[in-house]
C-alpha cells in the first residue's frame, strides 16, 4: 500500500476507488500471510512426525529430511522477523515466557493444617529472641483411599532480634525441631 503524499481528491468516486484498491491490497497481504502460516504449520507437523520416526529405525535419508525442514522453518521465521522489522510502527515487544500458574485446589475438599516449627536458636549468632515475620504456606493434595484432603504445611519465618537473621524450618523437614 503506497501512502499518498498528495492531498486526497475531493471526488467521492475517486476516494471510493482508492479505498477499494487499498482493501484489495490488504486482502492480498492477508491471504499471503495466511498461506505462510499454513506452510509453517504443515512443516512443523512434518518435522514432528519425522522426529518421532527418528527414534525407530535410523536412516540417513530421514536425518537429511529433518535438517531440510528445520532449515526451511528457520528461513521462514527469519523472513517474518525481517518483514516485521521493516514495517514501521508495528514492532511488538518480545514476549517473556511466564511460569504456568497452578490453579488453587477446590474449596470443597477437607483441609488439615500442619505447622512446622522453625529452629529455636539463630544459626548465625546463637540468639534465642526470635520474632515472627511471616510464613510460607504450601498446599499438597493428599489421597486417602476413597477420599481426598488438602494438607496446609505452614513454616513460620522468624527473625533474630539480635542480628536480623531469618530462620525457617527446612522444606523437607515436616516434623518440628523444638518441643513446644
Amino acid at each position: 500500500m503506497a501512502l499518498a503524499v498528495d492531498p486526497l481528491p475531493s471526488d467521492p468516486d475517486r476516494l471510493r476507488g482508492i479505498i477499494a484498491e487499498q482493501a484489495a491490497e490488504l486482502a492480498a497481504k492477508e491471504a499471503e500471510l495466511h498461506a505462510r502460516d499454513l506452510l509453517v504449520e504443515k512443516l512443523k507437523a512434518q518435522l514432528a512426525v519425522l522426529r518421532r520416526a527418528r527414534f525407530g529405525a535410523s536412516s540417513e535419508k530421514l536425518e537429511r529430511s529433518i535438517a531440510q525442514l528445520e532449515l526451511a522453518l528457520e528461513e521462514i521465521e527469519a523472513s517474518e522477523v525481517a518483514a516485521s522489522a521493516e514495517a514501521p510502527g508495528h514492532s511488538e515487544p518480545p514476549t517473556r515466557r511466564l511460569r504456568p500458574v497452578r490453579t488453587p485446589l477446590p474449596e470443597h475438599l477437607p483441609r488439615e493444617d500442619h505447622e512446622h516449627a522453625a529452629p529455636c536458636v539463630c544459626p548465625a549468632c546463637g540468639g534465642t529472641s526470635l520474632r515472627r515475620i511471616g510464613e510460607d504456606v504450601t498446599e499438597v493434595l493428599d489421597y486417602v483411599p476413597a477420599s481426598f484432603r488438602v494438607l496446609h504445611h505452614r513454616r513460620p519465618k522468624l527473625a533474630c532480634q539480635a542480628c536480623d537473621t531469618v530462620v525457617q524450618a527446612p522444606f523437607a523437614n515436616w516434623g518440628g525441631i523444638c518441643d513446644d
